[in-house]
C-alpha cells in the first residue's frame, strides 16, 4: 500500500502536483450540520468534497474498490492524520474564546462520488456547549490558501434535527480588498505566504450559530 501512504500523506503539504498560477490550487466544497445534544453544542459533522485534480490520486490508489473495502478505511486514515495535525482546519469560537476540539474523531470515512473524493467526519468538542442565550462562530480554512475550502451556498450549514427550534445559522462570505486579492495572485505553487499576513483567514467564510 505504498501509494496510499504516498498520496494521502501528501494530502496537506502537497496538496497538488499540477501548475497553477496563483493561489488557491485546490478547491474543497464544505457541507457542515451543528451537532447538539439536550441544549448543548456538541460537535461539526462536517463533508468535503474535493475537486477532481485533487481527488485524482486517491481514486487512483482506490481502483475500483466497491464502499466499505479496506483501501477506502486505509484511504480516510491517513487523510485523516493530516486533517487532525492542522486541528481540523477549523476554528469554533465564542465569546472571543477559542473552543477545544476532542483529538480524534469520533467517526469518519472516504468514499468516491462519481469523479470526486469524500471525506466525511464528525468534530466533536472537548466539552459540549450550552446553546441558550449564546452565540458561536465557527470557520474551516487552509491558512496557507494553497487550498480553497469553502460553502457554495448558505443552505450546505445546517442543524441537526435536536437543535432548539430558535437557534439559526447565518453564512458570511467575506470580500478581501485589492490589496490581499493582488498578493494572492502573485503567489506561485512554490511560494509560502508571509505567515503574519494569516492569508487563508481573510478568505475564509464564517458561519455564525446563535440561538436566544
Amino acid at each position: 500500500m505504498q501509494g496510499v501512504k504516498q498520496c494521502a500523506t501528501g494530502f496537506v503539504l502537497a496538496f497538488l502536483s499540477f501548475t497553477a498560477a496563483a493561489h488557491p490550487h485546490s478547491f474543497i466544497r464544505l457541507k457542515t450540520q451543528v451537532l447538539t445534544d439536550n441544549h448543548f453544542f456538541t460537535g461539526l459533522k462536517m463533508r468535503w468534497t474535493m475537486d477532481e485534480i485533487t481527488s485524482a490520486d486517491l481514486l487512483y490508489d482506490a481502483g475500483a474498490a466497491k464502499p466499505g473495502d479496506e483501501i477506502w478505511k486505509k484511504l480516510a486514515a491517513e487523510v485523516m492524520a493530516n486533517v487532525l495535525g492542522q486541528h481540523y482546519f477549523t476554528e469554533v469560537w465564542h465569546n472571543g474564546q477559542k473552543i477545544k476540539f476532542l483529538n480524534r474523531p469520533t467517526e469518519y470515512g472516504m468514499e468516491r462520488v462519481g469523479h470526486q473524493a469524500v471525506l466525511t467526519f464528525i468534530l466533536p468538542l472537548a466539552e459540549p456547549q450550552p446553546l441558550s442565550g449564546q452565540q458561536y462562530r465557527f470557520s474551516t480554512f487552509d491558512p496557507t490558501y494553497y487550498v480553497d475550502m469553502s460553502y457554495e451556498k448558505e443552505s450546505d450549514v445546517t442543524l441537526s434535527a435536536t437543535a432548539p427550534q430558535n437557534c439559526t445559522l447565518a453564512l458570511h462570505t467575506p470580500q478581501p480588498g485589492e490589496e490581499v486579492l493582488n498578493y494572492a495572485q502573485s503567489l506561485d505553487k512554490a511560494d509560502a505566504p508571509e505567515e503574519d499576513r494569516e492569508l487563508g483567514k481573510q478568505f475564509a467564510q464564517t458561519v455564525t450559530l446563535t440561538c436566544p
